[in-house]
């Protein structure tokens, strides 16, 4: 299985690639933004900055989005 490098994203970026992929905004608080598809329930930072890539790479995992499909989607 070949190693995919996570793109460099903004916070609003991958909350429009959720919302393509169907997930909905259910809540705001403060600078967190929390989405959900489901049963799946994951909260993104919201900032001026690029995700770091732990972040984006746990983003990934609760949602059960691969780095190919995140990238088809952006």
């Amino acid at each position: 299985m070949p190693m995919h490098r996570l793109p460099s994203l903004k916070p609003t970026a991958v909350v429009k690639t959720l919302q393509r992929l169907d997930f909905i905004n259910i809540r705001s608080k403060g600078s967190h933004l929390q989405t959900k598809k489901g049963n799946l329930l994951v909260t993104v930072p919201i900032c001026n900055k690029d995700l770091k890539p732990e972040t984006l790479k746990s983003i990934l995992r609760q949602d059960k989005i691969s780095v190919e499909e995140l990238e088809g989607n952006l």
